[in-house]
């Protein structure tokens, strides 16, 4: 359970410290990628460990 909460929540936090770390060093082509990936994963992380952890099942039987 906790894994999927680290696959869940990791990356888009890695993302968002090197995006911070990007508008730190002026760099904000890099830090404006970091955050629209962080975004991008959070969504697609929620989406798909969320469906896991609540154990939704698109069965119709």
């Amino acid at each position: 359970m906790s894994m999927i909460f680290l696959v869940l929540l990791g990356p888009p936090v890695l993302f968002i410290i090197l995006g911070i770390v990007g508008l730190l060093l002026k760099n904000k082509k890099m830090a404006k990628l970091f955050f629209i990936l962080a975004g991008v994963y959070l969504l697609v992380g929620l989406g798909i460990c969320g469906v896991m952890l609540s154990n939704f099942s698109l069965d119709t039987k």
